[in-house]
């Protein structure tokens, strides 16, 4: 039969998309190339209704394809684009219980599914993303890559790096790990967790009682054109469809299948041995889908392939090394403690307020940032703002040219510069703490924050001290800081630095720095020197 073949199409797909989605997490160098990032996170359905309502353009709209998806065939997405369900399939299947001997229809928690998406949604209405950030399931997937998988991959490569090294051999690069965001792992361990029991021992269980997502294209998938119906005259209720069905809803004492929580995965239709299972079309009058029995099957497979097909055609570095600074002995550590007023948000975020609006909180940008300095918050944005990423300068800087967090935002959380425009945006300033500096502790010389400076916004003037030494000490300029953090993460003191980045709460534009040239005058008259 046609139909059976949707499996192996849904199977395909869902691994296409969860193997896409997944490198996008794993790239430790930046190998993908800049549009494959959009293909793959189009069709992701919050993240690009969050774009939407962020950049107001069309091209951002892949929501409205997901929606149309589920009106013509159901809850598509939820089986074979959403990459946090092929995680429970493939935790299903790895468990050996998906063929449950026991399986039962199961009724629906309605009061609890239902409860979840209202709350959320009247959240979300009230201008907080906090709920949605914690539930959306493209976001929790990110969370569980970034802090779980990713770890264990860059383990894995510096092991390997540091063997071939013993042989001479350098091919092989070891990455930079990121700062520990104590909170975001306990989120993303805990999510693992409930998955594993979840996907274990009940399928499809997270989708249809926790996942606002999944409840609400449940309801959408209520009116859908094509429904899964059980044909009463020639089933004989042996039960292998409900073996396999991974959402509990099919009721064969009824004869009915709860359209609700099925996630279109089509197992049912290829564990039936007498073709019971089909596709009703709500268009078409139930005689004359009698009378035309084999028709409807050939045009619901054609329907399903088409989109599939068009699910695939939306398919079609490592961080330079840490730089080695000359570590200047301090005499005694520093004393006055750094105060920031704001944290420092990503360049292309435009202002906190908005940034925290529309991040979910899926770390994407954090597992593409080549220096790592992308690190999810705790409180730094206040509760509503619970890990989404801020800039740490703990681990590097944020590159001078480097614009991958705003190519790859799925939310337009962080909008996309240019180069040009990003060396000009001032995300934040950096202020000097005389009384923790060695030029001022220890009279002696440093500079290590002007010499990491791509503006020169630190620099160096002369500094009068009791011992009469010739040396400098930093002068911030701050009309064109940038707030990179290059100057903090260079500073040597410990445990307070003496330079550090204050965040501005709205991103101001820096002015250009003046490139100095210094011109050299050649008397030609002398003869040539050598």
């Amino acid at each position: 039969m046609r139909l059976k073949r949707l499996k192996q199409w849904r199977v395909g797909v869902s691994l296409l998309f969860f193997i896409a989605t997944s490198l996008l997490f794993l790239d430790f160098r930046n190998w993908l190339a800049p549009g494959f990032a959009d293909v793959v996170l189009y069709p992701q359905f919050i993240p690009s209704l969050l774009k939407f309502m962020a950049v107001a353009v069309i091209g951002a709209s892949g929501f409205v394809l997901i929606l149309l998806f589920t009106i013509c065939a159901g809850r598509v997405y939820c089986s074979s684009i959403c990459p946090l369900g092929t995680l429970q399939d493939l935790i299903t299947f790895s468990s050996g219980k998906r063929k449950r001997r026991d399986a039962h229809y199961r009724l629906p928690h309605n009061v609890l599914r239902y409860s979840i998406l209202f709350l959320t949604g009247a959240v979300f209405a009230g201008g907080s993303r906090l709920l949605l950030n914690f539930l959306d399931p493209f976001s929790s997937f990110g969370r569980i890559i970034t802090n779980i998988v990713r770890p264990i991959g860059i383990v894995i490569n510096n092991s390997g790096a540091m063997v071939l090294e013993t042989f001479g051999v350098y091919t092989l690069v070891r990455e930079q790990w990121a700062a520990m965001a104590p909170f975001s792992t306990a989120v993303a361990l805990a999510v693992f967790v409930i998955l594993l029991w979840l996907a274990a021992y009940h399928g499809r269980l997270y989708c249809n009682t926790i996942c606002p997502v999944g409840t609400l294209l449940g309801i959408v998938s209520r009116f859908s054109l094509l429904k899964l119906r059980v044909d009463e005259d020639t089933c004989t209720s042996c039960r292998r469809c409900m073996a396999v069905c991974k959402a509990d809803c099919l009721d064969l004492a009824g004869k009915n299948i709860d359209m609700s929580r099925c996630v279109s995965c089509y197992n049912c239709m290829t564990a039936c041995k007498t073709d019971s299972i089909g596709f009703e079309r709500r268009w078409v009058s139930s005689s004359t889908i009698k009378e035309q029995k084999l028709d409807p099957e050939r045009r619901a497979f054609m329907l399903h392939s088409g989109v599939y097909l068009l699910a695939l055609s939306g398919l079609a570095e490592s961080g330079p090394a840490a730089e080695i600074i000359e570590k200047i002995v301090q005499s005694r550590p520093t004393t006055i403690p750094v105060v920031r007023t704001s944290p420092v948000s990503p360049p292309g975020s435009i202002s906190i307020d908005r940034f925290t609006q529309i991040c979910t909180a899926c770390h994407l940008c954090v597992s593409a940032c080549p220096p790592q300095i992308l690190l999810p918050s705790f409180l730094e944005y206040g509760l509503s703002g619970l890990m989404q990423p801020h800039m740490h300068f703990q681990t590097g800087h944020c590159n001078y040219e480097c614009t991958i967090c705003g190519d790859v935002c799925p939310t337009g959380a962080i909008l996309p510069l240019t180069v040009d425009r990003k060396k000009l945006t001032q995300t934040g300033v950096a202020h000097f703490i005389k009384e923790n500096c060695v030029v001022y502790t220890d009279n002696t010389a440093c500079g290590a924050c002007s010499e990491h400076c791509p503006t020169k916004a630190v620099n160096m003037v002369p500094y009068e001290n009791p011992l009469g030494k010739a040396i400098t000490i930093p002068e911030v300029k701050p009309e064109i800081c940038v707030g990179c953090g290059g100057c903090e993460h260079a500073c040597p003191t410990r445990p307070y630095k003496a330079i550090f980045v204050d965040g501005n709460p709205v991103h101001k534009p820096a002015e250009k720095p003046v490139v100095q040239q210094v011109e050299q005058q050649v008397d030609y008259k002398e003869d040539f020197p050598f």
